[in-house]
């Protein structure tokens, strides 16, 4: 049973973490037209980095009351690409030639990206519907 469990905390630990990933995509397309930010210039597109914490794989599922494994988040990155020059001499922040620095985000790309965390989050969902199935059916053995 405790193998159990220690599967739901690591499918908790990837819900976590995708839910992470789907708030800075979402952050990504609300500030795709900002041009003018505190720390100045236009908004720069924010990513994750994840990876494993603790034992990684079944290795520590096997070892008794071992509940390390799982996802965590490293790092909240901002991309280095260079701003996308847009021609508006009408706009607020146009330079002397006309042009706006706009962010460097793509919304068909950040929508793909929504859809993937989406989908690895639904995935955890089921995985931990699975081991509450299975717990229920061990204890139904049981009686």
């Amino acid at each position: 049973m405790g193998s159990i469990f220690a599967s739901m905390e690591i499918n908790a630990t990837a819900l976590a973490a995708q839910r992470v990933r789907m708030n800075l995509i979402a952050e990504n397309l609300a500030n795709a037209e900002v041009t003018r930010t505190p720390t100045g210039g236009p908004y720069r597109r924010k990513g994750v980095v994840l990876g494993t914490r603790g034992t990684p794989g079944f290795e520590g599922l096997l070892k008794a009351g071992d509940v390390s494994g799982g996802v965590e988040v490293l790092k909240i990155v901002e991309s280095q690409a260079p701003p996308n020059p847009v021609y508006n001499p009408s706009h607020p922040d146009a330079d002397s030639t006309g042009y706006v620095a706009m962010p460097s985000i793509n919304p068909v790309m950040e929508m793909v990206d929504l859809m993937s965390a989406s989908r690895a989050y639904e995935a955890n969902v089921s995985a931990i519907q699975i081991a509450k199935s299975m717990m229920a059916k061990t204890l139904e053995i049981g009686r």
